[in-house]
C-alpha cells in the first residue's frame, strides 16, 4: 500500500482516517498534512480526523527525511533519473511527485536537494472503463483499431480509460506498445507494469516519444502505439511517421472540444492522423464521456 512508504508517525495517523477513497497524500514540511479523495482536500489532524487548517498535523523535517529514506532505501543517487523527472514510481504504480530545489548541471536537471513536499498518488486501475467505448475504437470481429485522440481537462480521467483500452485493444488481438513517457499508463517499477494493460502489450518506460516510437517501429512492430499527453508541436512528426508506418494510435491530449484542439500546432499538422476524438469531463465524476466524433480528413 502507498500508507507503507510513509515516515511511522504519518503512517499511524493516516491508519486512523474512516475512509477509503484516498487518492492522494500531501506532505509539506512545516504545513499541513492532507489528503485528497475523490471529491475534496481535507486536512487531518493528529487524531486521524478531517479538521480546520488550524487544527492540523503539521509534517516536520524528520517526517520528511524518513519517509525519503523508506522510499529509497537510503540510496537517493540510484535514484537519480526518476529524481530527475520530478518524481519516484513505487511498487503498485504508486507515484511521489518531489517539490525542492533544483540543482543544474551543464544547463540540465541533475537532481533535487531540499525537498520540501511530497504528493503520494494512489494508482489504480479501473477495469471496465472502457467498455462503453472499446466496439467503437475496434471494429466488429476485431477487424481493426481506428486511432483515437482522448480530450479532456486535467483530472478528467484521460489515463485510467487510455489504460484500459491498452488493455482491452491487446487482449482482443492486437500487438500494442506503450510509450510511457511518465510511467503514468502502465505504472512500472524496475520496467516491470504495475497495472493490467493487457497480455499482449509491450512497454517503452520513460521514453521520450520519439525514441520510443522509433523502438517501437524497428523492433517491436506494433499494431498500435499508446501514448500519453499529445502536446508538443513535435508530436505531429510522431503522429505522421506512425501514420506512415501504418500504425495506429491511441493518446491524449488536454482541451475541452475540437475547436480548441484545432488550434493546437500539432493538431494543424496532423490532426488528420485521427479517426475518433473522445472527449471527456468531470461532470458525473471523472471519466464522464462528453461526446464520440468520427473525425474526417478535413475535421
Amino acid at each position: 500500500m502507498m500508507r507503507n512508504y510513509l515516515a511511522p508517525s504519518l503512517r499511524a495517523i493516516l491508519g486512523l482516517l474512516d475512509f477509503q477513497d484516498i487518492e492522494e497524500v500531501r506532505v509539506r514540511l512545516n504545513r499541513p498534512l492532507m489528503v485528497k479523495t475523490r471529491r475534496t482536500f481535507l486536512c487531518v489532524s493528529p487524531e486521524g480526523q478531517p479538521c480546520a487548517p488550524r487544527d492540523s498535523y503539521f509534517v516536520s523535517r524528520d517526517d520528511l527525511d524518513r519517509t525519503l529514506q523508506i522510499i529509497t532505501k537510503n540510496s537517493w543517487y540510484a535514484w537519480e533519473q526518476q529524481i530527475q523527472g520530478g518524481y519516484l514510481t513505487l511498487p503498485g504504480g504508486h507515484r511521489v511527485g518531489i517539490g525542492g530545489q533544483a540543482v543544474f548541471a551543464d544547463g540540465n536537471l541533475k537532481t533535487i536537494k531540499n525537498v520540501s513536499s511530497l504528493n503520494f498518488r494512489q494508482a489504480k486501475e479501473i477495469p471496465g472503463t472502457a467498455d462503453s467505448l472499446i466496439g467503437q475504437v475496434v471494429g466488429p470481429h476485431s477487424s481493426g483499431v481506428l486511432s483515437t485522440i482522448i480530450v479532456s481537462p486535467p483530472g478528467c480521467g484521460k489515463t485510467t480509460l487510455l489504460r484500459d483500452l491498452a488493455r482491452q485493444v491487446a487482449n482482443r488481438g492486437f500487438q500494442v506498445t506503450i510509450i510511457d513517457e511518465r510511467s503514468e499508463i502502465a505504472a512500472s517499477h524496475l520496467g516491470i507494469p504495475q497495472l493490467d494493460v493487457g497480455f499482449q502489450t509491450d512497454v517503452l518506460d520513460g521514453y521520450d516519444k520519439e525514441t520510443g516510437v522509433h523502438h517501437a517501429l524497428r523492433g517491436l512492430c506494433p499494431d498500435v502505439v499508446i501514448t500519453d499527453e499529445i502536446g508538443h508541436e513535435h508530436d505531429a512528426w510522431i503522429l505522421g511517421e506512425l501514420a506512415r508506418s501504418g500504425v495506429k494510435v491511441v493518446a491524449t491530449c488536454h482541451g475541452n472540444s475540437l475547436e480548441q484542439i484545432k488550434t493546437k500546432g500539432w493538431a494543424k499538422q496532423s490532426l488528420g492522423v485521427f479517426e475518433l476524438m473522445v472527449i471527456l469531463s468531470r461532470r458525473q465524476g471523472p471519466g464522464t464521456i462528453e461526446a464520440v466524433l468520427r473525425l474526417g480528413r478535413h475535421s
